[in-house]
């Protein structure tokens, strides 16, 4: 059997538009024939992607899916907001959120492996993108899990905009489940987003550039040293308590941080009830967690 290379993958991959697990296997059959690799895409309706796939897919939708201890999030992009508002786009889009939190798939490749209605999942994308006519692509995709806790989430504006949030808790039924849906609308409202669920998650190199910030500005105030020392601290802890969700006024209750929230709700449950993590995919923002 001849071995296959990263290039000729990535050559058929131009050539079809097929994924890249899909052009390995082809070309796998194929024992490296590129041309018959073709063939064999093209018969699966794999190579009709082709023209479309350089086309831009800024548009799609964030999806969800829960399944009581694990849930996942998926961004699907593609070409124009009508298809993507579509009840097939839609009820996809979900579909492959459903693989994901039930598989454990936690990128674009492993999901695209997984499968679906007996196909990979690489494969009725293909297929969904040949039958809309648009180029329609997996852009990212998170899973949180929580063996013996709960994961909530909700999804704001017809899916431009999906959280994940996890809770360690023993509690269960409609009230545990409208805490982890409460604190995800929160993630999804805060302005600004949060950054980390407390101060030990918040970047080291962002906290630096920060504090530097912030000593450069009150140095200008011409106090001494301490006394700058001393505003740097205090603004220091206003930051952290702007981007840590746990130290973040609840938006529901602003008078209450949502670990006093947390704290409230946890008595009333006769139940701990803790973050542990949570995901935020705005559309067509890949950069943001």
């Amino acid at each position: 059997m001849a071995e296959i290379s990263a290039g000729a993958v990535k050559e058929l991959r131009e050539r079809t538009g097929a994924g890249m697990m899909e052009c390995k296997k082809a070309l796998t059959e194929a024992n490296g024939d590129a041309e018959k690799a073709v063939t064999l895409l093209r018969e699966r309706g794999l190579a009709k992607a082709a023209k479309r796939e350089g086309r831009a897919s800024n548009e799609g939708t964030v999806a969800i899916a829960l399944t009581g201890e694990a849930g996942a999030i998926v961004e699907i992009g593609c070409e124009t907001d009508f298809v993507a508002r579509t009840d097939e786009f839609q009820q996809f889009a979900r579909k492959l959120a459903a693989v994901a939190a039930q598989t454990g798939a936690e990128t674009g490749e492993a999901l695209g492996a997984a499968t679906l209605d007996g196909e990979s999942v690489a494969q009725r994308i293909g297929a969904v993108a040949s039958k809309l006519g648009e180029n329609v692509v997996c852009k990212r995709v998170a899973r949180l899990a929580v063996p013996g806790g709960l994961v909530g989430g909700y999804v704001h504006a017809g899916g431009k905009l999906g959280v994940l949030v996890s809770l360690r808790t023993t509690a269960r039924g409609a009230v545990a489940e409208a805490i982890a849906k409460e604190v995800s609308m929160h993630v999804a409202a805060a302005d600004p987003s949060p950054l980390a669920l407390d101060r030990s998650g918040v970047p080291a190199d962002l906290l630096a550039r920060e504090r530097e910030l912030f000593a450069k500005q009150a140095a200008q105030t011409g106090k001494p040293e301490k006394v700058i020392e001393k505003i740097v601290e205090g603004r220091i802890n206003k930051f952290y308590a702007e981007v840590c969700l746990l130290e973040q006024p609840f938006v529901m209750n602003p008078d209450q941080s949502i670990g006093q929230m947390l704290a409230q709700k946890g008595k009333e449950l006769g139940a701990d009830v803790a973050v542990t993590g949570f995901v935020r995919f705005r559309l067509g923002t890949p950069g943001e967690a």
